[in-house]
């Protein structure tokens, strides 16, 4: 099912983002929470890959067997990233050969040890181009975009940032799924700017309940998001005590889950980090499990 008609059911969609472990171990753990997540009853599962496209094959055999195993749609993430286009439509070809129906469509990070993005020889240089590459040759997928709430850490400034949003959603994207955020009113405000700018396609609130402090504050730092300095001095004063301070970033994610809903979001993805335990935490708290 593409992402057009996933948004098109009735109520909320919840959404769960894995990526490829590196353990035989760590694949085990994965579809554990995987097979833990489906009492939520998911809209979609998205798997993501590693800087430079290093893990782009298992990406695919992680959607393969969540389709086989659970019968749910999944989205496969792309990027330029050290790709040239004909290596970008290979890919392609492989994710709809087997099935993939919706593709996260990025231009991805610099790989590791460079600074700036760059593209490749023959490759493409802006998430637009490769919305525009699939859209042209590839209309049977589904994609979605990035949005950032706090505004993209390379972008000159909000204007040029939701530019560059809209630029993706004219291009022929069906969703946009955000960066992770910690203050509602940060999402509030990006969703109206976008709707003032005529960005009408389903914006999705991208959430990572914070069960370790020191982890969560690295990604955050790396993609500029804030955490409130009210949570902030929470964890810090916890940081002593993980289970206390895993039990602070779990309500605070259940709060915000709970005023994005009342807000009337049209879904919430969160980015599980491969674990279900907090996720979990946070849904049955607000009684979203949907298996009783």
């Amino acid at each position: 099912m593409r992402l057009s008609s996933i948004f098109n059911t009735a109520g909320p969609v919840l959404s769960f983002e894995v990526y490829p472990p590196r353990t035989e171990a760590g694949y085990q753990s994965m579809y554990a929470s995987v097979d833990r997540l489906m009492a939520f009853r998911p809209g979609f599962f998205s798997c993501t890959y590693g800087a430079g496209g290093s893990t782009q094959g298992p990406t695919l055999d992680i959607c393969t067997e969540i389709m086989r195993r659970h019968q749910v749609p999944v989205m496969a993430h792309l990027t330029c990233v050290g790709s040239t286009v004909a290596e970008l439509e290979a890919w392609l070809d492989q994710a709809r050969s087997r099935g993939v129906p919706n593709i996260m469509a990025l231009r991805g990070d610099p790989p590791q040890g460079q600074e700036q993005f760059s593209k490749v020889e023959g490759g493409l240089g802006y998430a637009n181009e490769l919305v525009e590459l699939i859209r042209s040759r590839y209309s049977n997928f589904g994609i979605g975009v990035g949005g950032y709430p706090e505004v993209h850490q390379e972008a000159p400034s909000p204007e040029a940032d939701l530019a560059n949003l809209k630029r993706k959603v004219d291009a022929g994207a069906d969703a946009i799924v955000t960066q992770l955020f910690y203050e509602n009113g940060d999402f509030f405000r990006f969703r109206d700017q976008c709707h003032r700018a005529g960005i009408n396609v389903p914006i999705v609130p991208g959430l990572l309940p914070i069960v370790n402090f020191p982890q969560v504050r690295r990604i955050t730092s790396l993609c500029k998001a804030r955490i409130p300095a009210e949570l902030h001095a929470q964890l810090e004063a916890s940081k002593e005590n993980p289970e206390a301070a895993a039990t602070i970033g779990v309500e605070h994610a259940a709060r915000q889950v709970e005023g994005l809903l009342a807000a009337g979001v049209p879904g919430i993805h969160f980015y599980v980090l491969n674990q279900s335990e907090a996720t979990r935490q946070v849904l049955s708290s607000l009684g979203m499990d949907k298996t009783a």
